[in-house]
């Protein structure tokens, strides 16, 4: 009995997939359609190559992050030695920092001052010297113009050195502006044995020992002359000669005439 059963059922099944389909069978639901993975992508069909050919994006980021081997080439042309080195840990050099020489401040030269008594001044003359006479006293460095009224015009100088003083009455027997200087063979020769070789001539101007101006004295060597050097006057510091700031012998240079008589003690 249950074999005659499953033989009716079996015909049954059979007869129903053997069926031709019917015009309802279209609203019947159906199964989904696969879709190969390749032509899920719609850019596939833009590629016009192989969709087996193309790699995912994912890959591609993947093989982006992955470092790249080197060709076999690329390798065979380095170096052995260098292929074959140690990775050793980078080593920073240290910066070696040159100290900086500070410079100390340059010491600038200070020359004294010349005292304010030897600046030009008016005083009384109580002597008995003609007006126009020149008077010069070696022992307190001062020289006195003799005016008029029982005045003076008073200047302060720079006499001989120990051993080159002198004192004497002569004329003013030239003048000369910015003179040249002809050092006199003594004191060449004197100067040479100090180890100092002076010239022969020495143009005029602002270097030239003899200063703005010159008052040559009787035949002597000795004269009035300015100087570049006017912190000596004052002192005991030439070789004979009168020694005055160049404002001062300028102006002395403008009040007395030549044949003047000048009185050195």
């Amino acid at each position: 009995m249950k074999k005659t059963m499953m033989l009716l059922a079996t015909a049954a099944l059979l007869a129903e997939l053997s069926a031709p389909a019917l015009a309802y069978d279209r609203y019947a639901e159906r199964p989904p359609v696969v879709v190969s993975p390749d032509l899920s992508a719609p850019w596939v069909l833009q590629l016009g190559r192989d969709p087996s050919e193309v790699t995912p994006k994912r890959q591609l980021r993947r093989q982006a992050a992955m470092p790249q081997a080197r060709p076999a080439a690329v390798l065979q042309a380095r170096p052995a030695a260098r292929t074959q080195r140690s990775v050793q840990p980078r080593q920073i050099e240290a910066v070696q920092v040159q100290p900086v020489a500070l410079r100390a401040p340059e010491k600038r030269t200070v020359r004294p001052q010349m005292n304010p008594i030897y600046l030009p001044q008016q005083v009384a003359y109580e002597g008995t010297e003609k007006p126009g006479t020149i008077v010069i006293d070696t022992i307190d460095n001062f020289l006195y113009l003799v005016e008029e009224g029982g005045q003076a015009r008073r200047y302060g100088v720079g006499t001989g050195k120990p051993g080159f003083e002198w004192s004497g009455t002569h004329k003013v027997t030239a003048k000369r502006e910015w003179p040249d200087w002809r050092p006199p063979a003594e004191m060449v020769k004197r100067e040479r044995a100090k180890g100092r070789v002076l010239p022969a001539k020495m143009e005029g101007g602002p270097d030239n020992p003899l200063g703005a101006r010159a008052l040559y004295l009787g035949s002597t060597l000795y004269r009035i002359h300015g100087t570049n050097q006017p912190w000596t006057i004052g002192g005991a510091v030439s070789s004979g000669c009168i020694r005055m700031r160049n404002e001062d012998v300028i102006e002395l240079y403008e009040r007395v005439p030549v044949g003047a008589k000048v009185i050195v003690r």
